[in-house]
């Protein structure tokens, strides 16, 4: 029996967004979909080089929304979505230093705002949770109570099996090479195993996402791939680490935290970058080094463990793209999840697939996510 070729949704791009959109879509029972990876695995980029945590905090009002609501399904997901626990309690340590300190009090009121479970601690305090940290007196911190690190292979695959039970067609090394345009609306895509027709063409190709959009000639949105880093080693013999938080300082640019018996860090490195399949860079990993020398000498490492890069892509306000193209229709964007793409996933794949499946939602403000607040009113192309 031939392998079908016509679907309400063809999903392009098989990370945690498009796998999280097939999701909801069959649960609320559009179950037509095509899922296209054009690698050999799921997650192959941004999804599966993450450090894969819940952080609830975001000096962006609505991606710490977004944020909260994905951190609400993970801790509760739906009776039966996973075999294990997909979120693993870990709470979470804001550092404010000399360089940020000016932003703590507006942090606090934020959180509070959003009823996020924080608590706010002075110097000591923070010290007595992480002693190796070099803190000064007036320095503050707030850990987030209630976060946690994510399995991610488990979340993903969650996702993906139960939209494949209801019947998603989810299919790996599949390329998409062109789109079809037919009179200012995007009909299908065009892979290497040739054309399958939709009615909906979700454009959720993370660092790749710009491109798939001018194959359809969509609005010209700048998504901006950044390269992020990540190593781990072994902390100093006699230390234990593993009740440590997950500690981020944003002054210092590092962040780090307990990982399998040792410690994962980050140079929270930004590099604008062409997609590509991402590496780390030695002399990144040796400037995070010397500012983690800054923040806690003592667990500066001499030799590493591993070593890898992935890529984030960001939208030019750094809020994600949600919604139908302005120009083009039947082409959803579902891009720019920057460095939290999988813990808000199950907020972002309610919301896109209440847009696709009844053409609004009432669980967010989905005005501040479209395409459109990057197009100039006098270029939206009329349907």
């Amino acid at each position: 029996m031939p392998e079908r070729s016509e679907f309400e949704v063809v999903i392009v791009g098989g990370g945690i967004a498009g796998a999280s959109l097939a999701y909801f879509l069959t649960e609320r029972g559009v179950t037509d979909v095509a899922l296209l990876e054009r690698e050999s695995q799921h997650g192959y980029h941004s999804t599966g080089r993450s450090a894969a945590s819940l952080v609830e905090f975001d000096s962006i009002p609505t991606v710490q929304r977004l944020k909260a609501m994905g951190g609400n399904f993970l801790r509760h997901p739906p009776s039966g979505f996973c075999d294990n626990a997909v979120l693993n309690p870990c709470p979470v340590m804001l550092l404010y230093r000399r360089g940020n300190l000016s932003q703590f009090e507006a942090a606090v009121d934020g959180l509070r705002r959003d009823r996020i479970a924080f608590e706010a601690l002075n110097s000591a305090q923070a010290i007595a949770r992480v002693p190796v940290l070099a803190l000064l007196e007036p320095e503050r911190a707030i850990m987030l109570t209630a976060g946690g690190r994510i399995d991610v292979h488990e979340l993903l695959t969650s996702y993906l099996r139960h939209a494949r039970s209801r019947g998603a067609m989810v299919r790996t090394s599949s390329e998409v090479r062109e789109l079809v345009v037919e009179n200012g609306r995007c009909r299908g895509v065009v892979t290497d195993a040739g054309t399958l027709t939709a009615r909906w063409v979700v454009n959720a190709a993370g660092a790749w996402a710009g491109t798939i959009a001018r194959l359809a000639n969509a609005a010209n949105i700048p998504l901006q791939p950044r390269r992020r880093t990540i190593v781990t080693f072994a902390p100093p013999p006699n230390l234990s680490v593993s009740g440590w938080p997950f500690v981020i300082s944003e002054a210092d640019q590092v962040y780090f935290a307990p990982e399998s018996g040792g410690l994962l860090l980050s140079p929270m490195d930004q590099e604008p970058i062409a997609p590509y399949d991402a590496q780390p860079e030695d002399e990144v990993i040796a400037a995070a080094m010397e500012r983690l020398r800054a923040l806690a000498p003592a667990i500066v490492p001499h030799t590493l463990k591993r070593k890898w890069a992935g890529l984030r892509t960001f939208s030019p306000d750094s809020v994600p793209v949600v919604g139908e193209d302005p120009r083009i229709g039947g082409f959803f964007w579902l891009a720019g999840q920057a460095g939290f793409g999988i813990e808000s996933s199950p907020a972002i794949g309610q919301i896109a697939a209440d847009l696709i499946a009844r053409g609004a939602t009432d669980r967010f403000d989905a005005s501040v996510l479209s395409p459109t607040r990057f197009v100039a009113p006098s270029s939206n192309a009329a349907r």
